[in-house]
């Protein structure tokens, strides 16, 4: 039997770019220990993170626990396992890949989520926190807002797709009483103050393109719906301040917040913008969805490209968050404008070229 007596916070997702941050969030705030499930493949990679963590809080070295697990098996792979009195079960662990594969996706965002539930379950936790996506939403046409979710929408990839049906058996357990929170970022990208981001997917992928090209005259791609499309994007110390503060609060139970920006750039205006910030004069080519995949299937063995993000080009779905605005008003916790930290966004990709993209799973 794994035996975690006295710790309050169970944990997944560590040491991924959230959960990291998520991580020092919680024990910042005094909650603890927080015993972490961590594959096998990334222990030691876990095992720096939480020291560094606990020497930037000025903390005990055994608040951050680590168990060797992995959400894909039953049990997850813990076998039986006891907590104390009181436990909180953050669940962030997915595949964050927009061209992930059928299968591995299925593996770990849907079977891996219900693994988790009832492992909460078999715990009798006090709270179940879930992080989700606002991409749930698939090609939602109109306004998506946090009360929606089944709407007979369609999905660009297997990624929303199967995170969608994670949210959705995550919904089904809250019915059934299970008290949970559940969370939707928009598109995750580096820390507003510092840039720093582990991993370069994304809107990464158009500033990688525009940096492989010369600075006077650089190209992109403009789809035919385009100049109605938004580009929804959050910088990662809001997704995880937002989250410890909301998660803090026992009124937040039963709710799903949207943690998305209430004014969004439009497609060619995020396009001009990461432009401006990289130095890059840009002529944006008008061209169809099927020509535009055709030429980025090619180039992406030679050029930082992922043919799914060309699917967000033209995205219909426009994201709305009242909830989550009513209740953080008064915290000072806010969504800043992209343009106020872009420039620390290109400053990290030009300094940290090395940063790869490749999902953790």
């Amino acid at each position: 039997m794994v035996a975690v007596s006295d710790a309050e916070v169970f944990l997944t997702g560590f040491p991924g770019f959230l959960g990291s941050a998520l991580l020092e969030r919680i024990l910042a705030r005094g909650d603890g220990p927080v015993a972490c499930l961590v594959q096998p493949q990334y222990l030691e990679t876990a095992r720096q993170r939480a020291r560094e963590i606990t020497a930037r809080i000025d903390g005990d070295e055994d608040a951050i626990r680590l168990y060797e697990g992995d959400i894909t098996e039953p049990d997850l792979g813990l076998g039986e396992t006891s907590f104390g009195d009181r436990c909180e079960l953050y669940h962030l662990a997915a595949v964050y890949d927009l061209g992930v594969d059928r299968d591995l996706a299925e593996a770990v965002n849907v079977q891996g989520t219900e693994h988790v539930l009832e492992f909460a379950e078999r715990l009798d936790v006090d709270r179940f926190h879930y992080v989700s996506t606002c991409y749930v939403s698939g090609r939602y046409d109109g306004v998506f807002i946090e009360d929606h979710l089944q709407e007979g929408q369609s999905f660009n990839n297997h990624y929303e797709e199967t995170k969608y049906r994670a949210e959705v058996a995550v919904r089904d357990r809250m019915n059934d009483g299970l008290p949970a929170t559940i969370y939707r970022p928009a598109i995750v990208v580096g820390d507003s103050q510092t840039g720093e981001t582990d991993k370069y997917d994304g809107p990464y992928y158009l500033l990688r393109l525009l940096l492989a090209q010369p600075a006077w005259l650089s190209m992109a791609f403009s789809l035919p719906d385009s100049s109605d499309a938004e580009l929804n994007v959050v910088p990662r110390n809001y997704v995880v301040d937002a989250i410890a503060c909301l998660s803090d609060r026992e009124e937040t139970a039963g709710e799903v917040y949207q943690l998305c920006d209430p004014a969004p750039l439009s497609v060619p205006r995020f396009v001009d913008v990461i432009a401006e910030a990289a130095g890059h004069r840009t002529l944006t080519l008008p061209t169809t969805k099927p020509i535009a995949q055709t030429v980025t299937t090619r180039l992406e063995s030679s050029l930082p490209l992922e043919s799914a993000t060309l699917d967000y080009l033209d995205h219909p779905t426009r994201y709305a968050c009242p909830k989550t605005l009513q209740a953080l008003e008064g915290t000072g916790l806010e969504v800043p404008p992209f343009e106020s930290y872009v420039d620390r966004l290109v400053a990290y990709a030009l300094e940290n070229p090395d940063v790869g993209d490749e999902a953790m799973v």
